[in-house]
């Protein structure tokens, strides 16, 4: 299951039915789980922790130093969960001193030369179409699915469930369950049809969808939006991940519903 015609380091660990093609390189320390597939010219760099049943393809450079300048060769890592594809010449980079380490979910999908620099977290059944550029220390929550040859600000925090359109530049916190499309970045309404494709009832998008009216179509500051989310709705688990997204958007949120 291994070629010849690879370089495995001696003190890389590889799990049982792991398959590394000619012309990879896996680095010293590399922990790489069961079932996993390197395909040829894929380089998996020192500090890389791979779980099982990945696929790493032709030209995917993982586990690179990050490109940033406070990084002082700290041994931080690149922790990327089972079940996730990196498709061609992808680039995921390490934690600096600031985290130490940079995580991609389990079950996530990121296409071909998407991005990922230092300190990233990126949650779990995520989607990075082509081309997706990450900069430094993003929080991507679960379910996340950003369109192609979108840009995303460092210290930007995406929620759960947000599906973001193709060529974007986002520049500010996208919150949860929202679609986010246009130039500069705005609301777009709720990914009505990804929630119930993931179970949730007419009534749970019905709630978003009131909440998100308040913050974003009616155009109140967040402060007074919030407020009024507090006052008005029931206490759900849906409300409470959308408030608790609000008082963390450090960065500001995207703009709000135009025409």
């Amino acid at each position: 299951m291994i070629s010849n015609l690879s370089y495995i380091h001696p003190d890389a660990r590889l799990g049982a039915n792991v398959v590394v093609e000619p012309f990879a390189y896996v680095g010293p320390g590399v922990e790489i789980g069961e079932g996993t597939w390197i395909g040829p010219h894929a380089t998996i760099l020192e500090g890389s922790f791979i779980g099982r049943n990945c696929k790493v393809f032709p030209g995917a450079v993982v586990g690179a130093i990050p490109q940033d300048l406070k990084y002082h060769g700290e041994n931080s890592t690149l922790i990327v969960g089972d079940n996730v594809t990196i498709r061609e010449c992808c680039t995921l980079n390490r934690g600096t001193e600031a985290s130490m380490t940079t995580k991609i979910g389990k079950g996530t999908l990121l296409m071909a030369y998407v991005h990922v620099a230092h300190d990233c977290f990126i949650g779990e059944n995520c989607i990075l179409a082509n081309n997706v550029n990450l900069a430094g220390h993003i929080i991507i929550g679960d379910y996340v699915i950003i369109g192609g040859v979108s840009a995303v600000h460092q210290f930007v925090k995406i929620g759960d469930h947000a599906m973001i359109g193709g060529g974007s530049l986002v520049r500010k916190d996208v919150p949860p369950y929202v679609k986010a499309a246009r130039e500069p970045l705005s609301y777009a309404g709720v990914n009505s049809i990804g929630l119930k494709r993931r179970g949730f009832t007419d009534e749970q998008v019905n709630i978003i969808q009131d909440i998100y009216r308040v913050l974003f179509v009616k155009n109140s500051n967040v402060k007074k939006a919030m407020d009024i989310i507090e006052a008005t709705f029931p206490e759900t688990h849906e409300k409470e991940v959308i408030v608790g997204f609000l008082t963390q958007a450090d960065r500001g949120l995207m703009k709000g519903f135009k025409q």
